[in-house]
């Protein structure tokens, strides 16, 4: 790699791939600035391309035109998913190109594989815009929190489900609803399951789990709940009780064990994470010196997506990343998969407390009935509440005390067994 000029091959030429496109472009002089080089994007590979060049730049359809290029210094990898992300994200590496990528999947699921080809090879992968979009989080976390022990990190890092939720909060609308408007505005794919159902966050919360922590977790131990059954009768009666509820990612060091999650909460409303609006991510991270940080900013979109991207080919480029000989350092994960793998906290020795919603015959004894069986569990129960109905079914909420995650999960079984017990419509953990 030349200190005067690096050049970029960038694979995929969606939403992200021609906004990194594009700031390269715009930005050339303030970029090659910072970065000490020239940097120029040589080609770029689309297998839905129909032009044959984009703003001067060539075209290709085969990703070797660029995987294999000798003139090529930085891949871009912008494909998304899995198939071929990782088939080209290896190859790129095996001749000696280092990688910039926004996929959070392909870095959450193929860790080890990318990031030991990595160290093999001589070359340095960084994704800081797999989490949060434009929100500088990992390089916060890796960089300028690095004297410090993170102890826990957790917010709202999937602008989709923030968008949903908040639209539901704010307008009244049901899920569906909200969910087309956000695939209206092009915050929620035509297929909306990585988001809605807590994948794309959950990814998110292994990458940073192994760059706060320096240990790899398998997200297939992750523990991940999604959104799909949050409904107005949930909002309403956490804004009545002082909540909004946001999909949050945790990740938080309990003694020896890492504690890894995504579920819904009802947040405090005097928190800052609640005041959270549209398609917006927030995140804090606790550590003993620095203490309490938040970042804030688009989680999502091209710009903001490839803002990141950018700063990642700038670390690459400067000096300190080792251009000719690249050694490494900066990966952003290369330590996690290095190291001993993480011993993951059991989910069922967390303590929450819940909201239950419950559907239930509106007539005597019930209560007690249903009392009963968070009496055998252990579980304390701090209120109730049954709205007003005229129909022969009732809704009745119920709010524990702090309880495990496993004695909730027995009552839960017990309930279903109850035939007072219509459906078990909705369990939301409430507070942080």
């Amino acid at each position: 790699m030349s200190n005067q000029s690096i050049n970029i091959g960038i694979l995929g030429l969606g939403t992200v791939g021609r906004a990194v496109l594009d700031l390269l472009q715009s930005n050339a002089k303030i970029i090659a600035d910072r970065a000490g080089a020239k940097i120029k994007v040589v080609a770029v590979c689309d297998v839905a391309a129909k032009a044959s060049s984009i703003n001067g730049v060539p075209v290709y359809k085969n990703a070797e035109k660029i995987i294999s290029n000798p003139k090529i210094d930085i891949v871009v990898e912008a494909i998304g998913g899995t198939k071929p992300a990782l088939e080209y994200i290896l190859r790129a590496i095996s001749n000696k190109k280092h990688i910039v990528t926004s996929n959070k999947e392909v870095i959450a699921k193929h860790m080890p594989q990318i990031y030991s080809a990595a160290q093999k090879n001589g070359v340095v992968v960084l994704c800081e815009a797999a989490v949060a979009g434009g929100i500088p989080i990992l390089n916060s976390i890796r960089d300028n929190l690095a004297a410090n022990h993170i102890t826990e990190i957790y917010g709202i890092v999937n602008g989709t489900t923030n968008y949903i939720l908040y639209n539901m909060t704010e307008h009244g609308v049901g899920f569906k609803d909200a969910l087309k408007a956000a695939q209206k505005q092009g915050f929620a794919e035509a297929n909306p399951s990585a988001d809605i159902d807590g994948y794309d966050a959950m990814y998110k919360a292994v990458i940073l789990a192994a760059v706060a922590f320096g240990t790899y977790v398998n997200y297939k131990k992750v523990s991940r709940e999604g959104i799909a059954r949050i409904s107005q009768e949930d909002i309403q009666y956490a804004k009545e009780s002082g909540y909004a509820i946001k999909l949050i990612a945790t990740v938080r060091r309990v003694g020896s064990r890492i504690d890894v999650r995504v579920h819904p909460v009802m947040v405090p409303k005097d928190h800052p994470l609640a005041k959270v609006s549209e398609n917006y991510n927030a995140i804090f991270v606790k550590s003993d010196f620095a203490g309490d940080v938040m970042f804030y900013g688009q989680g999502a979109g091209g710009k903001p997506t490839a803002s990141s991207v950018v700063a990642d080919i700038i670390n690459i480029a400067q000096a300190n990343c080792c251009v000719d000989d690249c050694c490494g350092e900066a990966c952003d994960c290369e330590q996690a998969t290095s190291g001993p793998k993480a011993h993951l906290l059991d989910i069922g020795q967390i303590e929450s407390r819940y909201y239950i919603n419950l559907k239930v015959p509106d007539r005597s004894g019930v209560l007690a009935e249903i009392s009963r069986v968070f009496a055998r569990h252990q579980v304390s129960i701090q209120a109730v509440s049954q709205p007003e109905t005229n129909r022969a079914v009732a809704t009745l909420i119920i709010v524990t005390h702090l309880v495990r995650h496993a004695n909730l999960q027995s009552t839960l079984r017990d309930l279903k067994k109850l035939s007072v017990v219509k459906t078990i419509s909705n369990v939301v953990r409430v507070g942080l």
